[in-house]
């Protein structure tokens, strides 16, 4: 297998009949999905998602792909293509609109429905192009064909990418659902005549490569969510991802049997089942959905909110349910349903509004003790068919940490493939398919573009670390005024504490580190205002962390007398 590697540099220049494959997120990680292919000087985007941020990137609202490669270069951009409707996959694109916004979006009818609305808050209009499973265009010397794909919303799409250096398949997010809720396959007699064309190189879903046999049926989950509705005492309050229409439709079905009124509450969830609703990919009666105003005039027993926050996200509507923090009140006898499954890093997050909704007297009903969930992953059984009826000649596992990524290449590897045409990545790392074998060539930048507040990419990670610091170890503020004649303290610094509690007269000896070094300083000729401040906050910082065992961001401010 083709390994990445520290030492990689910048890729030579591409062939003239080379595909070049460059992964800008999702390899290696869990979200922000993103491949940039390179063909004669034009390239093609697949997906523009964002990652949201875990408990060691405070303050970050999303974390977006990085765009330096094709900055200079968004002009040959020829098209983004779109396999489903999932923020993982399209949350990025109102950010790479901003950088040029006629880039055409290719999708199906619900993803690009959705991203439309998500423009509108961004205001930017965008060139659509719609397209469906069985459609064949070409962009920019990019010979698309689309294929159906079951995942765990409606319309995603699998892409295959034709040009003179061979066929791609992208598998985009896909499972192999055979009793699905909208009746939708996945299209495998299109992936056995793609196989019998010959794909060059196939790059498919790892999230579920680890786990054994196929992925459960949506349909699976019905009696689970049946017995809920039907046992709940008072209210259900239902957590869901605002994009999992299928899994929204079984909640409004069982609300309906048991003559529960229902409420959407979350901007994003009244949005996405807005557009669901009106393009018919969500069927419900007209009075089954009422206002939350309306909602609460109600008997408890007879009422149901859908809402988001299943990954713990602090902003989200159940954890500010559990914080108290919300209107809606959790109280004794509500039934909370989280009908999503863990991603990788919100366990902690998860487990805290879980405990908080129990502590107000909710039951709370999760994957992990009722069947409330199925994945939206194919599994290793279903990767490993895909394999069997497709026979690629190079495989390129994506979507997935790296341990999701090293079980689909051991399962290619399995299903007959050799292994020197296995190629590992992970984002940034370049990729080119030349006369038909798939390499590693280079590497790209590709780190984090942090997203805070209305500020993209000023965040830095340096950012973060003081972030942490003044979380985890408080600040320390040290005002010294010096004499610009002695270079000496002109009175006794002032230290200004906040996040940790020092014993009275615990700065005492600071004062002699400072005066230590303002010495050196003077004899060594520095004088500057701003290097005394560096020197002082250093060495005050080495005092702290030798006295407290702590280390508080420490800022230093001279003051010229």
């Amino acid at each position: 297998m083709s390994h990445p590697h520290p030492e990689l540099k910048s890729p030579p220049k591409l062939p003239q009949d080379g595909l070049r494959i460059v992964p800008l997120g999702g390899l290696g990680e869990i979200g922000r999905n993103m491949t940039v292919f390179e063909y004669r000087g034009k390239l093609l985007i697949v997906d523009c998602g964002v990652l949201f941020p875990e408990e060691h990137q405070p303050g970050i609202d999303v974390i977006l792909p990085d765009f330096t490669w094709i900055r200079d270069r968004l002009d040959k951009v020829v098209a983004i293509v779109l396999t489903h409707g999932h923020e993982d996959h399209i949350g990025g694109v109102p950010y790479l609109l901003r950088e040029r916004n006629d880039i055409p979006v290719v999708g199906s009818t619900l993803t690009l429905a959705l991203i439309e609305a998500k423009l509108k808050e961004h205001r930017i209009k965008p060139v659509l192009n719609h397209v469906k499973e069985g459609d064949r265009i070409t962009l920019g010397g990019f010979d698309l064909e689309f294929l159906a794909v079951n995942h765990s919303i409606p319309d995603g799409l699998a892409v295959a990418i034709r040009t003179n250096a061979g066929l791609v398949l992208h598998t985009g997010d896909f499972k192999m659902d055979q009793f699905p809720l909208d009746d939708r396959i996945t299209d495998l007699r299109a992936f056995a005549r793609l196989g019998e064309e010959g794909v060059d190189l196939f790059m498919t879903d790892s999230t579920n490569a680890e786990v054994p046999g196929f992925t459960l049926s949506e349909r699976e989950l019905t009696p689970a969510i049946e017995t809920v509705f039907r046992t709940a005492p008072r209210r259900v309050i239902v957590s869901s991802f605002a994009s999992h229409v299928h899994r929204i439709q079984q909640v409004l079905d069982a609300a309906q049997a048991h003559g529960r009124k229902v409420a959407f509450v979350g901007r994003s969830m009244v949005r996405n089942m807005g557009v669901a609703r009106d393009l018919g990919y969500l069927k419900y009666p007209e009075d089954l959905v009422v206002s939350f105003e309306q909602l609460e005039r109600m008997n408890p027993s007879k009422v149901a909110i859908v809402c988001t926050g299943s990954q713990g996200e602090p902003m989200a509507a159940l954890s500010r349910m559990a914080n108290r923090e919300h209107k809606i009140r959790v109280a004794e006898g509500d039934t909370v349903l989280m009908a999503s499954s863990v991603i990788p890093g919100n366990e902690n997050a998860i487990s805290g509004v879980i405990n908080g909704l129990t502590r107000w007297g909710a039951k709370v009903v999760h994957k992990g003790n009722a069947k409330v969930h199925v994945s939206g992953h194919a599994s290793a059984g279903e990767l490993v068919y895909c394999y069997n009826i497709v026979r690629p000649t190079n495989v390129m596992p994506i979507h997935g940490e790296w341990r999701h990524l090293q079980a689909n290449a051991d399962l290619a590897i399995k299903t007959g493939i050799a292994p020197d045409r296995v190629v590992l990545a992970e984002d940034g790392v370049v990729v080119d398919l030349v006369k038909g074998r798939a390499k590693i060539t280079g590497k790209v930048p590709a780190g984090n573009v942090y997203v805070d507040g209305q500020t993209v990419g000023g965040a830095t990670e340096s950012t973060l670390k003081d972030r942490r610091t003044l979380a985890e170890e408080g600040v320390l503020t040290v005002l010294a005024i010096v004499d610009a004649d002695t270079g000496k303290l002109a009175e006794t610094p002032d230290f200004l504490i906040r996040g940790f509690v020092p014993e009275p007269g615990a700065f005492k000896d600071a004062i002699g580190v400072i005066e230590t070094t303002l010495a050196r300083s003077a004899k060594e000729g520095v004088s500057d205002p701003r290097q005394l401040e560096q020197m002082i906050t250093r060495e005050v910082g080495r005092w702290s962390h030798r006295k407290f065992r702590r280390s508080p961001l420490v800022i230093a401010i001279v003051v010229d007398a």
